[in-house]
């Protein structure tokens, strides 16, 4: 049997977004996440993201073994909690954002929310996997893929 991956998660720090920055620009990560910046390889975006996630009370981003990160928010027009993450594509497939989010979540207060492209059904899955159920159905542009796509509201209560 396979040890499974090591998974620890730590406050981001400014020294980490190199390494984040870099895993954001892979292609097929984008496609999938599909709600991403306009131009992921827009460094300077990148960087003014992140200082304003740093600037906000609200915001508790985390880094996920370097291999990618999971933060949460309140959403600025509905008011509720939501999370994300982003592991690298080279990671995928080894339950890595799985047990990240699982340490996350158990940190966080309840009921939150998630978004997921409806055709991501690997994400989808890590979800389900953690107790999120479909509450909604959102149609919004992705900028990962140039186009208005369907999206998928989940909540963990």
């Amino acid at each position: 049997m396979v040890e499974p991956h090591v998974v620890t998660l730590r406050a981001t720090r400014a020294g980490d977004l190199d390494e984040l920055f870099r895993i954001r620009l892979d292609p097929e990560a984008n496609r999938m996440a599909a709600f991403t910046a306009a131009d992921p390889s827009d460094r300077a975006a990148f960087d003014a993201h992140w200082a304003k996630l740093f600037a906000r009370e609200d915001v508790d981003a985390r880094t996920v073994r370097i291999v990618g990160s999971v933060a949460r928010w309140i959403d600025d027009e509905t008011r509720a909690p939501e999370i994300t993450y982003w592991i690298d594509r080279d990671e995928w497939g080894r339950g890595i954002a799985t047990r990240a989010m699982r340490l996350f979540l158990d940190t966080q207060p309840r009921p939150v929310r998630a978004r997921a492209a409806a055709d991501n059904a690997a994400s989808i899955a890590v979800l389900d996997k953690l107790g999120f159920v479909e509450v909604g159905r959102d149609r919004a542009y992705a900028d990962a893929r140039g186009a208005e796509i369907d999206e998928v509201v989940l909540e963990l209560r």
